[in-house]
C-alpha cells in the first residue's frame, strides 16, 4: 500500500545525526541501519513480526566455525556453528532466522558501549533466539528474560492458554550497562501485612514477570494497528535502560509506542517500519512527517564512521 501524498517522505537520502530530530523512518530497516554510525544508541527494543508458520520438514545444516574469531559464544563455538545446532530441526525458523540475523548484527553494532538491547517475541521462537543471541552478543552478556503475562483473548482448552510474550535483555558490555531502578515504575505489594507502612507507601520493583493488560480493543491509548504494544510495557523499558536525553532506536516501529513512551520520559527516538501502514499510524500518533529510508542496501557495507566523528560534521 502507498502512502498517501500528504506522508509521502521527502525526495533524499535520510541522514540522521545525533543533534538532529527525532526520525519516523519508511523503508526497509537493514540498509537504512548500515548506514548509521556504530555505537549511536544506548537502547534498542524491537518487536520483529513473530515467525507462526511452522514446518514440519526436518533437515541438517552444516556446521561451518568462522574463521576471523569474532564473538565467540556458547561453549566457545562460534555464531556459524551455534546457528547450525539450533536450527536444524525447523526449516522456517531457518528463514525467520535469515531475516533477523543481519538486523540483530547491526544493533550489536550500533549499540553504544553502555547499550542494551530488548527483543520481544513470543513462545514460539524465544528459545531459538536465546541460544542465537548467545552467540552474537555472548553468553555472558544475557541479563534477563522477560516475561510479559497478560489474560485477555480466547482459551485453549487442550492444553495450558498461551498469555505471555518474552522480552530477551542482552548488554553490550555485562560489566557497564545502564539499569535505574529507581526510575522504574512500583508495583503493590500482593501481601502488604508483612512488610512496613513505608514500603507499601513506596511499592516493590518490579521482578522479570510483568503482569500488564493489552491494549484495550476499546480503549483512548488504541491506534488502530494490530501489535501495539501497552506504552506501560515501553514506558518501562525505557526508563530503566536509558537516561534523559539518550537516543532509543526501534527498527520494527509498529504503532510507535517506542517512540511515544521516549518522548514521554525525555529521549529522542528513531523508528523504522516499511508497512506503510505503520508509519502512517506513527506519523499521526507522533506528529512527525515520514522521512525516506536509504543506506548501503547493496553492498552489505555499514557506515565505519563513529558517533563521535558524526558529531564532528555538525553543520
Amino acid at each position: 500500500m502507498d502512502l498517501p501524498e500528504s506522508l509521502q517522505p521527502p525526495a533524499g537520502a535520510c541522514s540522521w545525526h545525533p543533534m538532529g530530530p527525532d526520525l519516523v523512518v519508511h523503508g526497509d530497516n537493514l540498509p537504512f541501519l548500515r548506514s548509521l554510525p556504530s555505537a549511536s544508541f544506548p537502547l534498542i527494543y524491537i518487536d520483529p513480526p513473530f515467525n507462526t508458520g511452522r514446518s514440519q520438514e526436518r533437515r541438517t545444516i552444516t556446521s561451518v566455525r568462522s574463521e576471523d574469531g569474532r564473538r565467540v559464544g556458547f561453549k566457545g563455538r562460534s555464531y556459524d556453528t551455534i546457528r547450525g545446532a539450533a536450527l536444524r530441526y525447523d526449516d522456517s525458523f531457518t528463514e525467520y532466522w535469515d531475516f533477523l540475523a543481519p538486523r540483530l548484527e547491526e544493533a550489536w553494532r550500533l549499540l553504544s558501549a553502555d547499550g542494551t538491547l530488548y527483543l520481544h517475541l513470543d513462545y514460539r521462537e524465544v528459545h531459538y533466539a536465546k541460544v542465537l543471541l548467545d552467540g552474537i552478543f555472548g553468553r555472558e552478556s544475557f541479563l534477563n528474560e522477560i516475561i510479559w503475562a497478560y489474560d485477555f483473548g480466547g482459551r485453549a482448552k487442550g492444553r495450558w492458554p498461551a498469555k505471555h510474550d518474552n522480552i530477551l535483555v542482552y548488554v553490550k558490555d555485562p560489566t557497564n550497562y545502564i539499569f535505574d531502578s529507581a526510575e522504574v515504575d512500583r508495583e503493590p505489594y500482593m501481601a502488604p501485612g508483612l512488610v512496613t507502612a513505608e514500603k507499601v507507601a513506596l511499592g516493590k520493583l518490579p521482578t522479570d514477570v510483568w503482569w500488564h493488560t493489552i491494549v484495550s480493543p476499546t480503549g483512548r491509548e488504541k491506534t488502530g494497528y494490530p501489535t501495539q504494544k501497552p506504552l506501560g510495557v515501553l514506558r518501562r523499558v525505557v526508563a530503566a535502560s536509558s537516561r534523559r536525553g539518550d537516543w532509543v532506536l526501534d527498527f520494527f516501529g509498529g504503532s510507535g509506542t517506542t517512540g511515544a513512551a521516549a518522548r514521554e520520559l525525555g529521549r529522542r527516538f528513531v523508528l523504522v517500519d516499511e508497512s506503510a501502514d505503520a508509519v502512517r499510524v506513527m506519523s499521526d500518533r507522533l506528529g512527525i512527517d515520514v522521512t525516506a529510508a536509504s543506506g548501503a542496501a547493496s553492498s552489505g557495507e555499514h557506515s565505519p564512521i563513529s558517533v563521535d566523528d558524526h558529531l564532528g560534521h555538525a553543520g
